[in-house]
């Protein structure tokens, strides 16, 4: 049975996705993975992770574009060596928000009672409680992340739930933890980041 899966805001940690993929059983042939943004963060360290996303949308995967990789693209892969060139030419390729089924996948949201079609750019990418405060009904649900989910009232580490609205940035960035979610069957893969318990404590939840 082919599942959507969706992941955002991994800021460099690739070994957390590479494990969490692992405990969902991830099967590319079958399964529709998307990537919600946030692949890097400004530390030159994280920015690899670029590579192995790439490779996962070379294998099916799809992505879009976070307000981290539109920083990549405005100040550094213009500055130095041809794998940076093609690196951002990759990035470029990459849209502002994905559908499929009953979900919009978007960074960090959209500015309500707008067209999807009809959003700008930096709503897309860095809105924040303009979006996930206010009330709006689509027909499809939001999937979305940029904003950790315990700022916006969800137990630290959880995936936040609202009315058409799943957050699932549960705050790799900020040594909490990763979650994958599986929206098919309503349950999501997490572990931790913090540096003492870097990829451990992996858990299954559900909604």
């Amino acid at each position: 049975m082919s599942r959507i899966l969706a992941i955002s805001d991994i800021h460099g940690h690739v070994e957390g996705v590479k494990l969490l993929l692992q405990k969902a059983g991830y099967q590319p042939q079958t399964d529709k993975l998307f990537f919600v943004g946030d692949y890097i963060d400004k530390d030159p360290r994280t920015w690899k992770s670029l590579d192995y996303i790439r490779e996962r949308v070379q294998q099916g995967a799809k992505a879009i574009i976070g307000n981290l990789e539109m920083w990549y693209l405005e100040t550094i892969h213009e500055k130095g060596s041809s794998y940076r060139q093609e690196i951002g030419e990759w990035l470029q390729t990459l849209p502002t928000y994905l559908t499929d089924e009953d979900y919009i996948f978007v960074h960090a949201g959209m500015r309500p009672h707008i067209p999807i079609s009809e959003q700008t750019r930096e709503d897309l990418l860095t809105i924040r409680k303009d979006f996930w405060g206010a009330e709006q009904t689509l027909p499809q649900k939001i999937i979305f992340g940029h904003t950790p989910t315990h700022v916006m009232g969800a137990k630290e580490g959880e995936i936040w739930c609202q009315p058409g609205r799943i957050g699932i940035d549960t705050g790799a960035k900020h040594h909490i933890r990763l979650t994958l979610v599986d929206l098919t069957n309503r349950c999501a893969y997490s572990c931790s980041t913090e540096k003492q318990r870097l990829y451990q404590d992996t858990r299954l939840s559900s909604w």
